[in-house]
């Protein structure tokens, strides 16, 4: 499964978002609910006081015993209960409610918690389920005996919605922060990570041979991404020039070999067109087939050495045109095929898009035909290659997956090498010079595209080619 890449500036926003906005949203919340449980309290400590009071004057004024004084009783009761905005409650020892500034609960016996702990002699208050604070209070004769419970009840509804409100501008504040902070954090993300993006592209390109490449250094501030882009651009340079002297090499070579090997081609051919009646012909023949061989497959190596040095983009400019890539590449299937069929391999063309693509035709067709050459010649008996081409929209990929005796880890990355044979033994068999895929992989590069391998030994080799729809 391939691993799902993350953007740093997402992973930096992420980071940002959990260290600061949610520890801030949760702080607020927390002191939110502390001023609320404040509030709360203090309204416990209100009612308790105003409980206290009434019970007071209840004793002084003999109001639970004097049965002529009820009128009085229910008078203080009433006016007191619409002075405060509290509920008031009177309960006798037994728990029977003697008075009720509601007027509704006269007669009924009450035995709540906080009604009992007052009987005896302990002031509570509560928070009731239906958001009412319950404050209950003894009432005591002279002799500090408990003759019954003043009870006063509130609702703490305005301190939830009052806290509920605070809690709404809050949090919109905080919501405005976040919108803020999430596009300054983005923008911050983008000047820190665009000179590492780039960095990561044309580290990407050098990769796949684009030496030239270079990463654009931020003077203004020399931080450790300028240093990390001057240090790629200096491997740059020196991948360049190891490059350039690869291909000095090659040419220099090419170029001093190519006239005594046309002469001993000459020469050969000279003496076996000889009269076999005035020279031996049994001791000549074979020693000058054996020569002859050897020219042929040497001349082959410096063609291939010149076809590389002719592919070189600082000395040849490209000449892309638009072609017709499915039909180019249907034809190099068809010219293989007999080849294919010689030595017992099945060759299919699948073409999954009608690709036109801007390139030049002559060296996108030496590509493709020496990875499918090479796919035929390092098979297996009754073995298969299976050639596709589909695009993208802005990319054309070229497939050439064959079921061969596939390339050993330690090799995969040396192929493209010039010269570098896995099998040498077998290479000279199959007549090979170890340049055909260092010619496809610079006729690709020439286009802007890169050639990728994936292989296993005794399971086959694939290769991908890419290559952009358009040159730039």
């Amino acid at each position: 499964m391939a691993k799902k890449n993350i953007k740093l500036k997402w992973t930096l926003l992420a980071t940002y978002m959990l260290i600061g906005i949610i520890p801030l949203v949760i702080m607020t919340q927390i002191a939110l609910e502390s001023v609320q449980g404040y509030f709360v309290e203090e309204r416990k400590k209100e009612l308790l006081l105003q409980a206290n009071v009434i019970s007071g004057h209840i004793s002084i004024s003999d109001y639970m015993y004097d049965e002529s004084k009820a009128f009085v009783f229910d008078y203080d009761i009433n006016h007191t209960s619409k002075q405060s905005g509290y509920r008031i409650m009177v309960l006798d020892r037994s728990g029977v409610v003697v008075n009720d500034s509601n007027k509704t609960e006269e007669g009924k016996t009450y035995f709540l918690p906080e009604i009992t702990d007052a009987l005896n002699n302990k002031d509570v208050a509560r928070v009731m389920e239906n958001d009412t604070v319950h404050a209950a209070v003894s009432i005591v004769d002279d002799r500090s005996n408990c003759i019954g419970v003043v009870l006063v009840c509130d609702s703490v509804t305005d301190i939830y919605e009052n806290v509920a409100a605070i809690r709404h501008k809050i949090f919109n504040m905080i919501m405005l922060l976040m919108v803020v902070v999430v596009l300054i954090d983005l923008f911050m993300a983008w000047w820190f990570t665009n000179p590492l993006n780039k960095t990561i592209e044309v580290i990407k390109k050098m990769s796949d041979g684009h030496f030239d490449q270079r990463i654009p250094v931020n003077d203004f501030l020399h931080t450790e991404l300028a240093e990390l882009a001057e240090s790629s651009n200096n491997m740059a340079e020196q991948l360049d020039r190891i490059e350039t002297s690869r291909r000095e090499f090659v040419s220099n070579v090419s170029h001093e070999l190519k006239t005594p090997l046309s002469s001993i081609k000459v020469l050969s051919d000279s003496i076996l067109i000889q009269d076999p009646e005035t020279v031996p012909k049994e001791m000549y023949v074979e020693f000058l087939q054996d020569i002859n061989s050897e020219v042929d497959r040497m001349t082959a190596i410096i063609n291939d050495l010149l076809t590389l040095v002719r592919m070189n983009r600082e000395e040849v400019e490209l000449k892309p045109a638009f072609v017709n890539l499915s039909e180019m590449i249907g034809d190099i299937v068809r010219r293989l095929e007999p080849i294919a069929e010689k030595n017992g391999i099945t060759l299919k063309y699948n073409m999954v898009d009608e690709v036109t693509a801007e390139v030049e035709a002559t060296k996108i067709s030496l590509a493709v035909s020496n990875l499918i050459e090479n796919a035929i010649k390092y098979n297996t008996e009754n073995g298969s290659v299976n050639v596709t081409l589909e695009a993208d929209g802005q990319n054309a990929f070229i497939t050439v997956a064959d079921t061969g005796i596939g390339i050993s880890e330690e090799d995969i990355n040396k192929i493209f090498d010039r010269f570098y044979r896995v099998d040498k033994n077998r290479d000279r068999e199959t007549g090979g010079t170890g340049l055909g895929l260092s010619i496809a992989r610079s006729a690709v590069l020439m286009h802007n595209g890169s050639i990728k391998v994936s292989s296993s030994e005794n399971e086959g080799t694939t290769f991908v080619i890419n290559i952009p729809l358009r040159q730039k």
